[in-house]
């Protein structure tokens, strides 16, 4: 009992804090206080918002008049943004299974931006290996605004 206790606790006490400061502080605050309780997270958090900033931003296309355009046209920044948070999965994340599946959701959605880029009559990008470890990954995948994925296997402008 007194394990599931220790290990609660920090989750009780974000909780409380979220709960707490809801209503009286702002929501950077907020996140600043849970960084500052799971600071071991925060260069995760870090890349997984960036990666979901650039997402979104990605996404937000004007209409081309052409369906199966603009179904890529979002869908592909979509794909790139779970390489990009899979990525940050394999270099932050400790859980082997979770890594794995992290690894399969790389070469999935790599997979697919080939083929909705093939379906367009777009060239394909040079072929490169999905990573297996950390070290294999590129930091830039996180930091850059540029949108590539490992080894520069795919580059959406």
């Amino acid at each position: 009992m007194w394990k599931a206790l220790i290990v609660a606790m920090p989750l009780i006490a974000v909780a409380l804090v979220s709960r707490a400061d809801r209503i009286n502080r702002p929501a950077h605050m907020i996140s600043e206080m849970v960084s500052e309780l799971c600071g071991h997270e925060e260069p995760f958090l870090a890349e997984n918002q960036a990666a979901m900033r650039r997402m979104m931003k990605d996404m937000d296309i004007d209409p081309s008049g052409d369906v199966d355009r603009d179904f890529s046209a979002t869908m592909i920044p979509h794909h790139q943004g779970a390489i990009e948070m899979a990525q940050a999965e394999l270099r932050h994340g400790q859980n082997e299974q979770l890594r794995r599946i992290a690894q399969e959701i790389i070469v999935e959605q790599q997979q697919e931006i080939a083929a909705m880029r093939l379906a367009l009559g777009q060239g394909l990008p040079p072929p490169a290996a999905a990573p297996d470890q950390a070290a294999d990954l590129p930091v830039s995948a996180a930091t850059s605004e540029s949108r590539s994925t490992v080894g520069s296997a795919i580059m959406i402008h």
